[in-house]
Parts: structure tokens; sequence; C-alpha cells
């Protein structure tokens, strides 16, 4: 059977530049009008054709976002309210979690099942990697659904637990911080170990803290928070946007402190009090660096890597107490115990809870904005001393 020969309109003709073109006007997908030319009727029947294609694709694709394009652009609307470690935080989990598993498909497509399966993989990760998953898949989402772009929200009834629990940090104890600065004093990282001890800041907080915030000859020496430490491309950012308001605060600090810092300002080139050999904030390679020195004292298991003949042979060590490292003897395993940067944190209101501060006072000194993060620890540390509760039971059952 023949083919249906297509019916050409007949368009109206322009003059431009002395020479005449045939002429047709449309409306793209933002509601513009758009002038087509051609020399021949049939050419710019076709240049129409293709035109009105690509405008109906534009509108179906605006209506019907695939679930990659939809990612692209709801972390582009969070660009405006998150810091950019967070927004780059984001993009990773959900290229790797969302996009990859899910992006090919219409964003009206996505089922509750196919966002269960998507999961399977994360729900071998960690508990927080979970959560942040979890957390994302909603919020993008729920998103789509106020903006009407779904019927139904197919996150909506997804499980908020998932992943392998993580062990929970615990405080050092006396011995073990008596141990910590016994082995880092006089090596880098001592400073910085003091103040997370002794002050209670935060990472950030400690390596964007500059001399014109510690206030030592004053007549209660104190901390002043008011600037936070953050890396883009391995590069230290200063800001004074901090975490929370609630973490701007002013910290009384003990003697022990202030005669350390004391110690460290006298010998300083630098405005801030944790700083490289040029006196400039460190870049997040160098923190590792600088932490290095207390993971190597460890007595934590360390997995290398070694080429022989070209092949790559995985061994691992587990140091002894006491023992010296074998490419450095000056090096020994003094530490039997893992510790963090947190961990100091940790360690400081977990003492001060310990010391009978109330809970509200430990909540400004943390920097706590939220009253439960504190009274987690709070109930944590009251109420694992049995031989302090004894009383308490003895006296409700007495009768």
């Amino acid at each position: 059977m023949a083919k249906k020969k297509e019916r050409v309109p007949k368009y109206g003709t322009v003059m431009r530049k002395d020479h005449q073109y045939y002429r047709t006007r449309i409306m793209d997908a933002d509601g513009k009008r758009v002038d087509l030319y051609a020399e021949t009727c049939e050419e710019l029947y076709q240049k129409e054709l293709e035109a009105r294609r690509r405008i109906e694709e534009a509108i179906f694709r605006r209506d019907n976002p695939t679930v990659a394009e939809y990612c692209e652009k709801w972390l582009l609307m969070q660009s405006a309210k998150v810091s950019t470690a967070t927004l780059r935080g984001y993009t990773s989990k959900i290229n790797n979690y969302i996009v990859k598993p899910l992006g090919h498909m219409y964003m009206s497509d996505v089922t509750a099942d196919d966002i269960r399966v998507a999961l399977v993989p994360v729900s071998k990760k960690s508990e927080g990697m979970y959560n942040t998953v979890n957390m994302l898949f909603k919020c993008i989402f729920y998103s789509a659904e106020r903006s009407q772009l779904l019927d139904y929200n197919p996150s909506a009834g997804i499980s908020a637990k998932g992943g392998k629990p993580t062990k929970k940090k615990e405080a050092l104890t006396d011995e073990q911080t008596k141990r910590l600065l016994e082995t880092t004093k006089g090596l880098p990282p001592y400073v910085f170990i003091m103040i997370g001890l002794y002050s209670g800041l935060r990472r950030e907080e400690i390596l964007a803290l500059q001399w014109n915030c510690v206030y030592l000859d004053a007549p209660t020496p104190y901390i002043s928070v008011r600037r936070a430490w953050r890396t883009e491309h391995n590069r230290p950012v200063i800001s004074s946007v901090l975490k929370t308001e609630a973490a701007k605060r002013d910290i009384p600090i003990p003697k022990c402190l202030v005669e350390c810092l004391r110690e460290a300002k006298a010998t300083s080139i630098s405005d801030y009090v944790i700083a490289d050999s040029k006196g400039q904030p460190l870049s997040y390679s160098q923190f590792h660096r600088v932490w290095q020195y207390v993971v190597v004292r460890s007595t934590k298991e360390r997995t290398y890597y070694k080429y022989v003949n070209g092949e790559s042979i995985k061994y691992t060590v587990t140091p002894t107490l006491g023992g010296h490292q074998k490419n450095n003897p000056k090096i020994v395993y003094s530490l039997d115990f893992e510790v963090t940067p947190h961990q100091l944190r940790h360690t400081y209101i977990t003492n001060l809870l310990y010391a009978g501060v109330d809970p509200k006072t430990v909540q400004y000194l943390a920097g706590h904005e939220n009253s439960k993060t504190t009274m987690d620890i709070y109930a944590k540390v009251k109420y694992n001393k049995p031989e302090e509760l004894l009383g308490v039971i003895n006296a409700a059952f007495n009768h």
C-alpha cells in the first residue's frame, strides 16, 4: 500500500537581508513565541515538526522527570540552604544509592517496592548511612509530591530502621586519659587533645580557634567559641557560621588547660591556636596526619599491602602493648584503646555529669541545641551505676 503523502501547509513569506523566506511561529515549552524560517515550505514543515516534538518532550520531561533529573534539581534547591560539605555528602549518597539503581525511571513510575529494593545494599552499611539515605529518599519524594509531580508518595511507608548498629563510643576513663596525655606530650596533637578534654569543643571549633578568643588573663579564664573550621577540596575554610546557634558560647577553662595554652601561645607564630608551620589553619589532610601520631601509638590491628613480583600481598599486624614499631623504634605502642577526636568531647561532657553539674549547664557548655542530646548522655551516666541507685530502689520498696 502506497504511503500517504504528507500535506504541507502553505506558509507566509518574509524578506530577510534581501532574501525571501517562509516563516511560521510556534510557542515553546515556556510559552514564549519562537520564529522558524526556511527557504522552502517542505523544509519549514520538517523544522516545525522537529521543533514541536522537542517542545512536547520538554513539557513531558518537566512534568514527568526521571529520578536522576529530579535529584539533580533537588540538590540545586538544597545548595542555597546547606553547607558545601553537607551538599557534597548528599550528592555522593544520592548518586550511589538513589540515582544508580533508580535514575533511569520516571518519578511517577517509582513504587515503594522499588525503593525497598534500592535500600537493600544500604542495609548492609552502617545504621547512620542507612538513616541518611532513607532521609534523602523521603525528602526527594516529598518534594516531588508537593510540586504535584506525583499522585502519591512511594517513600511514605518505608521503614526508618535499618543498617548495622554502630558501636557507641565510650568516654575515656581517668586512666586512659592520663595515658593518652603522657603518650602525646610534646607531639603535634597534644594541644588539640587538651582543648578537647578540658573545654569540650568540637573538632571544627578547635581548628578554627584563634588566640583573640582565648582569654587567659581574665579573672575567670575562658574560651569564646565564635568560628568553625570546614574544608573545601582539602583547603581550610574558617567561617563565623557555627553548627547551631547554641554553639556560640563562652567556656570557662581549668588551670591545667590555661597553663597548656600559655606555653603554646609563647611559641606560636600564628593567629590560630592549632596551625601549620606557616601559621595557617590546617587542611583536612594535615589534620589527618596530626591525628596519626595517636593512631600509630595504639595497639589497633593494622592491614598493609605490599607488592611482591608485581602482585599486591595483604598482611595484618597486631601490635603488642609496650612494643616498638619495627620501622621506627622510637614509637612505642602505649595505647591499648581506640580514641577519636569526638571522644575527647564526649569525655568532657561525661566528666561534667559525673561531677554533678546539672544537665542544663552541661547543655550550654557543650553547645547542644537540643536538650535530648544532653539528656541521653546524662541518662546513660546516671542510670548505668547500680551502686548509686540501690538506695533509691530500697527507699521505693521499703513499705
